[in-house]
């Protein structure tokens, strides 16, 4: 206490107490209201720091946006597709088209300015039209819609366009804009006119063609025909569509259809024959020539067919395979000591396969002499080929000379003929005696003949050297023979149409298999052991068409001494 305050009367004591604690009070109050300034402070610098990072998130958001505008007006500005907006009002009035619109010849300020209407540039032909559009679009109240028209550009040019418009409208549903987009597509309408165009062409060329054709899906149901097509049949076009092949083939041609479909529908391009049933009953051979037809990616949309009446060539082929027929021996020959059996089926109407029987003049016991040939290929030519082939050898087999001299003549002659050409023909020869007991044979590059005995059961090749006729003009052919003939054996000499056939799985029919059939109807005659050789392999091959002529002759040796 201070010396003063001792001299102080209470009252003025209290009097200073009171005072001091009024100033504590403005004090504390002045503290309290610091550590409020303090507070708020720290409250509107946090503000301002979240306000700060927002500012500088929306100018980062505006700088990216300002440059996406710019990028989207860049890309805009070069597009060929432009961009509009217009008011969904009576006067329909653009309130938008973007600055590419100059690649009409024209500015956006044209327009927005009204100078200029898109109904003013829109084609003559077209005007009418896009209005009545529009207008049944807005009593439909269709949200979007696409309209495909001409319009002239500054420069007289007309291009088409293909407009998208979509509406807009307010909170309450009511329509406020109609915007959208013109593109250019005047390329793709001169490439579809181009199209067209060739469409109309090749569908004029079809139509007119003197070849049947046909459009199917890929069920294979008729879609298309030509009136060529409809013509050969005898139906009508409505009376076509929606029917298959099937529908319409011979019983033969539907097996072979239902058996291979599968494997010529895996061709893109097949060549085949069949034959068909015309309305009238009557049976049409045709020859198709078909493809699968597919889409830009790959995927199978349908197939297509020419179809050729093959009716008045298969009458030519029919009178030229009964002359080739009557070139074949006629007769079963009769030779003591031998039974004889021979059978010739042609893939085609005619072949290139030969088998012949011949008497040689020069032997008071006049051996009997066999011949089977196989002329390369099959059809017309290698029946040509083979018709010249047997003439010259039965004129050269009437004249002396051994077995081996006809051939080498045959071979000389023959190779004359065919060399240019890349044909040439096998050939086996073959002389028996009864009598005295052997064979002589000349094998010229032919399959060796089979020999079978039955009493040992053993199959014997009758090979020799020789290449194919008509491939060495001067090569000498050699002979082979063989004594000891006992009866019961046999003897079979085959063209490789028979074990080289092929059935519908890819299997070969085989020389085993050949084999097999002579040996199991060994004690049988030899015409029956020749037709159980066809008929195994008609079941063998069975749905198949033979790719090959057949050609064999079976001699069974009966009744020597």
């Amino acid at each position: 206490m201070k010396k003063s305050d001792i001299n102080k009367s209470r009252d003025e004591l209290i009097n200073e107490l009171n005072f001091l604690r009024q100033q504590a009070a403005k004090a504390d109050d002045l503290q309290n209201r610091l550590a409020d300034l303090e507070k708020s402070y720290q409250d509107l610098r946090i503000k301002y720091e979240k306000r700060t990072n927002e500012f500088e998130e929306e100018c980062f958001c505006r700088d990216n946006t300002e440059e996406a505008l710019r990028m989207a007006e860049v890309i805009v500005d070069r597009s060929p597709t432009i961009l509009f907006r217009r008011k969904a009002d009576d006067k329909s009035t653009l309130v938008y088209v973007s600055n590419n619109i100059k690649q009409l010849g024209y500015t956006a300020d044209e327009f927005l300015s009204g100078r200029i209407t898109f109904k003013d540039i829109g084609h003559p032909d077209d005007v009418e039209r896009v209005g009545a559009e529009i207008r049944a679009y807005a009593e439909q109240d269709v949200e979007e819609y696409t309209q495909v028209y001409r319009i002239i550009c500054k420069n007289g040019e007309i291009r088409w366009v293909e407009d998208q418009t979509s509406v807009e409208r307010d909170a309450a549903g009511n329509k406020t804009y109609n915007q959208g987009i013109l593109v250019d597509i005047t390329e793709r309408k001169l490439a579809e006119e181009k199209l067209r165009k060739s469409e109309e062409k090749f569908r004029r060329i079809v139509e007119t063609a003197g070849e049947g054709f046909i459009l199917m899906d890929e069920d294979l149901a008729i879609v298309d025909v030509n009136e060529a097509y409809c013509r050969l049949l005898g139906y009508t076009r409505q009376e076509l569509l929606g029917k298959t092949p099937i529908d319409l083939a011979t019983e033969p041609f539907k097996q072979f259809i239902l058996t291979n479909g599968e494997t010529l529908l895996g061709q893109e391009y097949r060549e085949f024959e069949g034959s068909c049933i015309a309305k009238d009953g009557r049976h049409v051979p045709i020859l198709i020539h078909g493809n699968t037809l597919r889409d830009d990616r790959g995927k199978v949309i349908g197939n297509m067919a020419f179809v050729t009446d093959m009716t008045e060539h298969k009458k030519a082929l029919a009178l030229a395979a009964e002359v080739q027929k009557s070139l074949l021996p006629q007769r079963k020959p009769v030779v003591k000591g031998l039974d004889i059996a021979g059978k010739n089926v042609s893939c085609d109407e005619i072949g290139g396969d030969y088998f012949d029987f011949i008497w040689r003049p020069d032997s008071k016991k006049s051996p009997f002499s066999v011949v089977v040939g196989d002329i390369s290929g099959h059809g017309v030519d290698s029946a040509l080929l083979m018709t010249t082939a047997r003439a010259f050898l039965r004129m050269r087999a009437s004249q002396p000379g051994t077995i081996s001299q006809i051939i080498t003549a045959m071979n000389r002659h023959l190779t004359r003929d065919v060399l240019e050409s890349g044909r040439f023909m096998t050939l086996f020869y073959m002389t028996l005696d009864p009598e005295k007991n052997y064979i002589d044979w000349v094998r010229a590059g032919h399959d060796p003949a089979f020999l079978y005995d039955p009493v040992r059961d053993e199959f014997e090749e009758l090979k020799g050297n020789g290449v194919a006729l008509g491939i060495n003009e001067t090569f000498d052919y050699r002979e082979n023979n063989r004594r000891g003939l006992t009866n019961g054996q046999i003897i079979a000499i085959g063209t490789d149409g028979i074990w080289e056939a092929i059935n519908k799985d890819g299997q070969m029919f085989g020389k085993e298999r050949f084999r097999s059939i002579i040996r199991k109807n060994s004690h049988a005659a030899a015409g029956d052991i020749l037709n159980a050789v066809y008929h195994e392999l008609n079941q063998f091959t069975r749905g198949q068409r033979s790719e090959d002529d057949i050609t064999l002759v079976v001699i069974k040796i009966d009744g020597i001494g």
